[in-house]
């Protein structure tokens, strides 16, 4: 049997190693609570992470939509949401919407009635009507015939007013003819028969000089009595109907007949009516 104080100085030694064995291990709640603090940390970053990365990603209403990165972690995956899934209604909405079609408004466009005839452009209330073709050889002669009768009325027409005109300038021709014989010979009353009572005599272009046959007889009786000659010879004439313009030559003798002191080149238009002169311009 062994003694007392070596049994107990085993025991004491065997204590001392016990608690120093103790102390030098770690407890068994510290680590799992460093790693739980740990992931929560690392969800924190990635959260703030993710937060940031679809601040900066937000696109434009024009910009495509950019997908979002994925953040690899070594922590636990973060729990799907369970309400990703759309529900059925939802689903049919979106169906709608994007099988509906966006039209813009038309205009109302005024309704034209196209089964009236446009007559704005025939004469009187009657529509034209179409010809007819002839159907034979003795229906063609006699569409040729008519055409022909209708061709020869209108030259006749227009012939008989060119006649009609014709005859009126030389009737106006031969009434300017004899006032010139008559004012070169210095004949008062030849000279105003060819006038009418209501005679107008105009400056051009409507400058009234005097109307009348005394005024007339006044203004050149006593010219034809003053001066020793007077000759009128047309250098060009122009006649049309009614009208008789005459570009003239005139030459007087104040003192001798046989010496002109005055020659001068006049414009004179003559309109004649029922055989008398009517009117007068002179053109200076």
């Amino acid at each position: 049997m062994k003694p007392l104080p070596i049994i107990l100085a085993a025991l004491i030694t065997t204590v001392a190693l016990i608690t120093y064995a103790a102390d030098q291990q770690p407890e068994p709640n510290e680590p799992e609570q460093k790693s739980t603090e740990q992931a929560v940390v690392q969800k924190e970053n990635v959260t703030n992470e993710d937060k940031n990365t679809q601040n900066n990603n937000t696109p434009s209403v024009s910009a495509e939509v950019e997908k979002p990165q994925k953040v690899e972690s070594t922590s636990e995956p973060m729990p799907k949401s369970t309400n990703t899934d759309k529900s059925d209604t939802d689903k049919k909405v979106d169906d709608k919407l994007n099988t509906i079609e966006y039209t813009a408004p038309e205009l109302k466009k005024p309704v034209i009635d196209t089964t009236k005839a446009d007559d704005s452009k025939v004469l009187g209330n009657e529509t034209p009507k179409p010809v007819e073709k002839p159907k034979n050889k003795i229906e063609k002669a006699v569409a040729v015939a008519e055409a022909e009768k209708a061709v020869t009325q209108a030259k006749e027409a227009l012939t008989v007013k060119q006649q009609t005109k014709a005859k009126q300038s030389r009737e106006s021709l031969a009434v300017v003819e004899q006032l010139v014989k008559a004012y070169n010979a210095r004949n008062i009353e030849e000279f105003i028969r060819v006038y009418d009572e209501d005679v107008e005599f105009y400056i051009f272009p409507d400058e009234l000089l005097f109307k009348g046959k005394e005024k007339l007889i006044a203004r050149y009786g006593l010219m034809f009595k003053k001066l020793k000659c007077i000759h009128s010879s047309p250098i060009k004439r122009i006649v049309h109907g009614d009208i008789v313009i005459d570009h003239e030559l005139s030459e007087t003798c104040s003192t001798d007949e046989k010496v002109i002191d005055k020659r001068s080149e006049l414009i004179s238009s003559y309109q004649v009516k029922n055989g008398k002169i009517i009117r007068v311009l002179f053109f200076r």
